[in-house]
């Protein structure tokens, strides 16, 4: 299992990276602030450090620089910061890439997987199975009863969501945060869409509806 420290002041955000890179399968440790961030690296052994800009005590550029003093970890900068001069900062401090706020979970995801093949931290193999249905996590392929399925990179992810967790009922905001981004403004209506999309696509109805409430894979019995 790879390993990823995620600096983040913002309680919510944290929550929410902490929680959906631990369901794709890493491990997570989080800290809220420069010297705390700095702490747990010296302490522990990270594959890849995912670094807020905007911190309290010491902000990201200046965790950075202390960080590629002693190592070569790979890093992926989150800020809500746009402009040429603060991303040739970044990567003159020799930053992996940039993800900029608001962010899209599933393309920070994919921007993490790259960063580590391309650093020789390729990952374990993974894979989610449900009653006939194989999810490749390395190779991002489907296979329900032995048949591959096309399935663009959101329905991937609800689909790894709902198998992730099997009997748990995810509500449209939840689906919404996780997968759209913590800042999204627009029709909730857009997760059914893709729900109807996916389920057309797996050719049986896996992803039941709770009325009233939101969507679950139902939990199996044995």
């Amino acid at each position: 299992m790879k390993n990823i420290l995620i600096v983040e002041d913002e309680p919510d955000i944290q929550e929410l990276l902490c929680t959906y890179l631990r369901e794709a399968g890493y491990g997570t440790a989080a800290a809220g602030d420069g010297v705390e961030a700095l702490g747990l690296f010296r302490a522990r052994t990270f594959d890849l450090v995912l670094l807020d800009i905007m911190l309290p005590k010491i902000d990201g550029f200046g965790v950075c620089e202390l960080i590629r003093r002693q190592s070569q970890v790979p890093i992926l900068m989150l800020t809500a910061l746009e402009g040429e001069e603060q991303q040739l900062r970044g990567f003159g401090l020799d930053i992996d890439d940039y993800v900029t706020k608001p962010f899209s979970m599933p393309v920070l995801l994919e921007k993490i997987r790259v960063i580590l093949r391309r650093s020789g931290g390729t990952e374990e193999g993974a894979r989610l199975c449900y009653r006939d249905l194989v999810m490749d996590l390395d190779a991002r392929e489907v296979f329900a009863g032995g048949r591959a399925l096309e399935l663009t990179a959101r329905e991937f992810e609800l689909l790894r969501t709902f198998l992730s967790a099997p009997g748990r009922v995810f509500t449209r905001e939840m689906l919404l945060a996780r997968l759209w981004g913590y800042d999204f403004f627009g029709d909730e209506r857009v997760v059914d869409s893709h729900i109807k999309n996916l389920r057309h696509k797996l050719g049986r109805d896996y992803i039941e509806t709770v009325r009233g409430v939101g969507y679950r894979a139902a939990k199996e019995t044995h």
